[in-house]
Formats: C-alpha cells, sequence, structure tokens
C-alpha cells in the first residue's frame, strides 16, 4: 500500500486539489490523506510558522472521505502530516497540487506547490508537484482564472500508479506542468528562463509614508528547446526532475584556490577602500 499525501497551497476546496484528490482516490493499493491550507497560499515559496501555533480542522469531503484544513503554509502541511498529525499514516510520497496556474522556469522558486514536494525531499520522501495552464494559454502563474484539470490528474495518477516503475531520481521531485487543450506529448525538460518585467510604481502617499508596487506585466521567456517553458508553449506535458543541493559545483575549485583564510587578518584590511 503506497501512503500518498496531498496539499497544495491554493486551499484545500481548490477544484485543482479536488479533482487530483478524486482521481488518486480511485487508485488500488494507494492510501491518500490531504491536508492543505485553509485559504490561498500562493508564491509563499518555503515560508513557516515559526512564531505561532496552527490550527487544524477536519473537513469533509463529497465522497464521505475527510481531509484535514490548516492556517499555515504548504510546507506546514507536510510537516504536520510528516509528524504524525494523522494517526497511523507515514508518508511514502508528497503530491502537490494541481496548482491553478503554471510552475515554469524561475518561477518554482516563488511557488508553494513546489515547496510543499520539496520539503519531502528533505523529509526523504519522493515528491511530484503538478501544475495547470489556463485556459488562456498563459506562461504566468499569476493569470488565467479558468482552468481544466482532467488531464493533469489522469496523468498524475497514472504516474503514481506506476511509481515503482519511473526512474525517479534519489532525493529528487518531478516538477509536472500540463498545457490547456489538448496534449501533444510529453517532454522530459530543464528549467527555462524567465524574463520579469518588474518595476517600481509609487501609487499612494499618506503622511510619511509611501505606498509602491513592484511587480509589473506578466513576464516573458527565452524559447529554449528542451526547456519547460517551450514543452508547455508548444502543447506538451513539462516533466522536470529537481533536487534540493543548491551548491555550485563548478565554482568550488576556483574558491578553494582563493586563500580566504587572508581575510581573517585584520591588518591586511584597509578600512577606507
Amino acid at each position: 500500500m503506497l501512503r500518498v499525501l496531498l496539499t497544495n497551497d491554493d486551499g484545500i476546496e481548490a477544484e485543482g486539489l479536488q479533482t487530483l484528490r478524486r482521481a488518486l482516490v480511485a487508485l488500488d493499493d494507494v492510501e491518500l490523506a490531504v491536508v492543505a491550507p485553509d485559504e490561498n497560499q500562493s508564491a509563499t515559496a518555503r515560508s513557516i510558522s515559526i512564531k505561532r501555533p496552527l490550527w487544524v480542522q477536519e473537513v469533509g469531503f463529497e465522497d464521505g472521505t475527510v481531509g484535514y484544513a490548516c492556517d499555515g503554509t504548504p510546507v506546514d502541511c507536510v510537516r504536520l502530516a510528516a509528524l504524525g498529525l494523522i494517526e497511523g499514516f507515514e508518508p511514502d510520497l508528497i503530491v502537490s497540487g494541481i496548482n491553478h496556474g503554471a510552475n515554469l522556469g524561475d518561477d518554482i522558486t516563488y511557488s508553494g506547490t513546489v515547496a510543499a514536494a520539496l520539503e519531502g525531499i528533505m523529509l526523504g520522501v519522493p515528491g511530484i508537484a503538478v501544475s495547470q495552464q489556463s485556459t488562456r494559454r498563459e506562461l504566468d502563474f499569476r493569470l488565467g482564472h479558468e482552468f481544466a484539470f482532467e488531464n493533469a490528474a489522469a496523468f498524475v495518477a497514472r504516474v503514481v500508479d506506476r511509481l515503482e516503475d519511473v526512474p525517479l531520481p534519489v532525493g529528487s521531485l518531478l516538477n509536472i506542468n500540463v498545457p490547456t487543450g489538448d496534449i501533444g506529448g510529453v517532454e522530459v525538460t530543464r528549467l527555462g528562463k524567465r524574463i520579469y518585467q518588474d518595476r517600481l510604481d509609487l501609487i499612494d502617499e499618506d503622511t510619511g509614508r509611501k505606498r509602491y508596487r513592484v511587480y509589473g506585466d506578466s513576464p516573458v521567456h527565452d524559447d529554449d528547446p528542451g526547456t519547460d517553458l517551450a514543452a508547455v508553449s508548444a502543447g506538451r506535458i513539462a516533466v522536470t526532475p529537481l533536487h534540493f543541493d543548491l551548491t555550485a559545483e563548478a565554482g568550488m575549485e576556483a574558491l578553494r584556490e582563493f586563500d580566504l583564510a587572508q581575510l581573517l587578518e585584520a591588518d591586511d584590511v584597509d578600512p577606507t577602500s
């Protein structure tokens, strides 16, 4: 029996999560638990709630099963489940989504959806993060309000059902982005590059305070072949393996060759320089 924890960042009542929940419940040999935020927690990345206790409430679903809503972040939800919130349940797999909007390229660093799956890696549990492009075919998670989740839910359910056969590297997760409309195939991709168009706009002033908007138009992207952005743009499901090791291995040797210890010698530092 595979024990699967389902979570997201759009909230426990979100259509994406509920569509995926129904697909996973239908699988034989899967024990499903749902722990998700009680409200939208998009773009919270790997935030955690360390300054207050967390409220958790049992939530009933239309098929008679239950889940748990938490007033914390997606990462909090994974921690709760891993620490024994549900008696007798210890997850073998974290599935996060389906996110309302794509999580592509550099956007994954902001994503609560991806962060929840990353927390699984921290706990030694494999993860799948899944996101759905809107019917407007946007490539920005901030846009789009209409979604069709059935293709994404069916694909992820098949991945989970055949997880033993999927060559998922140890210590990694799969970041899955599903295009809208007819699916033109599945491509294993690398992360693409976003070109953000943010700007600083002063929008209000009030007695010593100024109010700014710091995020601008929808970002564009380099349409490089082999990237997740290019695949979804072409109507293919993008599957990108991610890991948590952020070490810049290529730069380590050059850094070792520099005598960093000399910087400990105060006499060699000119405070006016």
